[in-house]
């Protein structure tokens, strides 16, 4: 298995090679080179597996040569053997069509926790056998940055720095990174909205001298290990519904745009996904380009459902890439014009293939408080704001007679307790190993949007781990 970067500049490389590249150097994201698919004989086989099999059988097209299949199994039942639902993903039926694919049951109670469990193994295996050391730069809305510090602290080849928009995160979601003192990890708060967190990544990866003297590595979705490894629960829930006999629909509370993507990719090898519902809040331009082609940036507003507090969504590259006819020129040329003027002209040809796939809805906080409320109501169901949004999505498009919705439920209603009480009267309690969260000291930084300062602080934690 090969892959290219969605702007055709940066050299081809393996997995391993994309493991800790992150971004490509020409800017772009990477793809697989070639999609493998699955016939419907081999998604029937995979039915019935324990999550850390369906995962091994999965992730084994996407390392290739890069990982023996007897570590990837021992790497997958290791990352998944601490969760606290022994199915791991498990279903929860809604009504007569829905169901919640509940992706909450890891040690930092959100979906993220899926894809980095494994990855933080895949860096250390890697590492291990170059006998190298690198740096992790994160840029997080809230779920990526705990999930990360989780996986990677205190592993001897990794220093990690996470970095969340200052007050634009739920308390639970910040104490949950800041209160981790492993002596490799540091937390960054930077003035502005996540956006500006994640420009400051790019930025960094984009400045070859820095990135070669650091030796950065993505834990975000740009990476393409956090889609893979997404993947395999896209697939409990389908064949746990009657896929390959029978098609789906999913609902993702979508961001970056990364959750969805690995979706889409679970489509591409075979799964017989019907339609794509993306979620969002108040801040819509993924409603608002596959409604009507408007991929227009507009100032990112605080929310309810703060994961969701995004306006340049990353992983949109690789959708686009795809819709493009997997044109990288035309990629590069779109993405170009998207950053220098907030606005991407997508072809009409293009977006009529995205619509024909994905459907968009938007849900502001007064309608996510009222789904909240009603899920409760008439399925006794405790769901957080953002689980609120994919669920009131769904029932928007209620799509073909018969064929099952499957809802992502990306994280834990105590992750968000304001939001909780706000629209049912109480919180529920957080699980016994973060019982005592709000006594933990806080440890993290506050900088300006600046790159500099930013860098400084990047390479002030690296070097004193060196």
């Amino acid at each position: 298995m090969r892959y290219i970067s969605t702007r055709g500049q940066a050299a081809p490389r393996d997995f391993e090679g994309v493991l800790l590249a992150g971004l490509a150097e020409d800017g772009g994201l990477f793809m697989p080179e070639t999609w493998p698919t699955l016939t419907a004989a081999d998604w029937r086989a995979l039915r019935g597996l324990p999550y850390a099999e369906l995962a091994t059988r999965l992730m084994r097209h996407f390392v290739g040569d890069c990982v023996a299949e007897a570590d990837l199994r021992r790497m997958c039942v290791d990352a998944y053997a601490g969760f606290n639902h022994a199915a791991v993903v498990p279903l929860v039926q809604l009504d007569e069509r829905t169901h919640a694919l509940e992706l909450f049951h890891g040690p930092t109670l959100a979906f993220k926790d899926l894809a980095l469990q494994l990855v933080g193994r895949l860096f250390d295996h890697a590492l291990a056998r170059r006998g190298e050391r690198i740096t992790i730069i994160g840029p997080t809305s809230g779920d990526t940055g705990s999930a990360a510090i989780e996986a990677c602290r205190d592993r001897a080849a990794i220093d990690i720095v996470i970095i969340h928009p200052l007050g634009r995160t739920s308390e639970v979601q910040r104490r949950q990174m800041t209160t981790v003192h492993s002596p490799n990890v540091a937390n960054l708060a930077i003035e502005g909205d996540f956006d500006a967190c994640q420009d400051a990544v790019k930025a960094m990866f984009n400045n070859a001298p820095f990135r070669t003297e650091m030796k950065l590595a993505a834990v975000n979705s740009i990476n393409w290990a956090r889609i893979a490894a997404q993947i395999p629960y896209y697939a409990a829930a389908a064949l746990a519904l009657g896929a390959p006999d029978r098609p789906v629909a999913v609902s993702v509370p979508s961001g970056n745009f990364g959750n969805v993507m690995a979706a889409y990719a679970a489509m591409r090898m075979g799964l017989p996904i019907d339609r794509f519902i993306v979620g969002s809040n108040r801040n819509d331009i993924l409603t608002r380009f596959l409604a009507a082609n408007d991929m227009s940036a507009r100032r990112v507003e605080p929310s309810l459902s703060p994961s969701m507090d995004i306006q340049v969504s990353s992983n949109f590259e690789r959708l686009l890439f795809e819709l493009l006819g997997r044109d990288p020129v035309a990629c590069e040329s779109q993405m170009t014009r998207f950053r220098a003027e907030g606005r991407m002209p997508v072809p009409d040809a293009a977006w009529r293939a995205a619509t024909a796939r994905f459907t968009g809805f938007a849900l502001g906080d007064e309608g996510t408080l009222e789904e909240m409320r009603r899920l409760h109501r008439e399925s006794g169901y405790v769901a957080d704001p953002h689980t609120a949004v994919g669920s009131a999505a769904a029932r928007a498009h209620p799509g073909e007679r018969g064929i099952p919705m499957v809802v992502a439920a990306t994280a834990h209603p105590a992750k968000f307790p304001d939001a909780v009480r706000a629209a049912l009267g109480h919180a529920p309690a957080l699980p016994p190993h973060l019982a005592d969260l709000f006594e933990r000291e806080e440890r993290y930084a506050v900088l300006p949007n600046e790159l500099a300062g930013i860098e400084a602080f990047v390479r002030g934690h690296a070097r004193r781990n060196a």
